[in-house]
């Protein structure tokens, strides 16, 4: 069984598991039983995205070595008990595992109750995984892998939404035209909300343009004016921030936000990050972060429903031998193309 781990920052090795043997029969010594629980995953798809290019990079702390990669995609390699998951079936891994607890050891409170596959443990470039049911969702045989991938990225944007408590008719601002950004535009769009998508960079606005987002605004002087041209003179309802779109200001969602409205930030939030609260106090602003989500069977059923169209979305593919390259180019290009998804092929 081949595995990619960081063993330092900007050292990507390719090892082979000694337990390799032991993955061609899942009954021999060494290798988990069925008895725990646990099911024998042949991870097919990997998206790569700018959090593991940060562990590679050393911009974001982590115990070394990791296996990275946060989002796969693969099917059961074996034959077990479980209905839900005979051999064969394709399965989406969660990314968010509630860490275990056994009610005798002392918390620590210092700690997230979630664990972040390929951030706090190992990720998912790697050839086989051994996966809890309770840690994978199936994939509906109308939907392939490309867009189950994103399945992550639809729930943080749900999540978010359901923060701001929108209304029919609304306008929310969104600031940030990456992926998540325009998959957040295109979810307020289907609960009949107007989002305003606002960013830095005219490339990446203008890309979200053919995903269907109407309104959208450079992250400049004249951005107050734009915002208040398509709301009729009024500031926006609420304003999320996605996160990982490079340029983007932090404080942008309390210019355009109206007062005592809400503003969420949506994604990785990085170790250094610091926030100037000065004009959400001001205005009386609500403050949340999204980070981590469950429900994923729900966001594969919005994929499906075209809730979200990622038909404008380009897949690259990455073989395995060529991710220590992506990931050295990786930031040196932070206005990589936005509507291209980076999935590394294990198959």
């Amino acid at each position: 069984m081949n595995v990619w781990k960081f063993i330092a920052p900007g050292k990507l090795q390719k090892l082979e598991d000694k337990t390799s043997a032991a993955e061609k029969a899942p009954a021999a010594e060494g290798t988990p039983a069925a008895e725990n629980g646990l099911l024998r995953v042949r991870i097919t798809k990997v998206f790569l995205s700018g959090v593991d290019a940060a562990l590679y990079h050393g911009t974001l702390k982590a115990k070394y070595p990791i296996v990275p990669g946060r989002f796969a995609v693969g099917f059961i390699a074996d034959e077990n008990s479980d209905p839900l998951f005979p051999k064969g079936t394709r399965v989406l891994l969660h990314t968010f595992r509630a860490r275990p607890y056994t009610g005798t050891e002392k918390i620590d409170f210092s700690e997230d109750e979630y664990a972040v596959c390929g951030q706090t443990q190992d990720g998912f470039l790697r050839d086989f995984a051994l996966v809890s049911p309770d840690d994978m969702t199936p994939i509906p045989d109308v939907l392939n892998d490309e867009r189950a991938l994103i399945a992550h990225y639809v729930a943080l944007g749900r999540a978010a939404i359901e923060r701001l408590d929108v209304k029919k008719g609304q306008h929310i601002a969104v600031i940030g035209a990456n992926v998540m950004g325009i998959l957040i535009c295109q979810l307020l769009i289907y609960q009949q909300v107007s989002p305003i998508l606002i960013d830095a960079d005219p490339a990446r606005l203008g890309f979200a343009r053919t995903c269907g987002i109407y309104y959208t605004l450079p992250a400049d002087d004249s951005l107050l004016d734009g915002v208040a041209n398509i709301t009729g003179g009024r500031l926006a309802s609420g304003a999320i921030f996605a996160i990982g779109a490079p340029g983007n200001n932090h404080k942008t969602p309390f210019r355009v936000s109206a007062p005592k409205t809400n503003t969420v930030y949506c994604g990785f939030v990085p170790d250094n990050a610091a926030f100037s609260l000065d004009e959400a106090l001001k205005k009386q602003l609500s403050i949340h972060f999204v980070q981590k989500v469950t429900e994923l069977e729900r966001a594969l059923n919005l994929i499906i429903t075209h809730a979200v169209d990622t038909e404008g979305f380009s897949a690259r593919y990455i073989r395995p031998a060529e991710v220590g390259k992506f990931f050295d180019t990786y930031e040196e290009h932070p206005e990589h193309d936005v509507s291209e998804v980076n999935i590394v092929s294990l198959i």
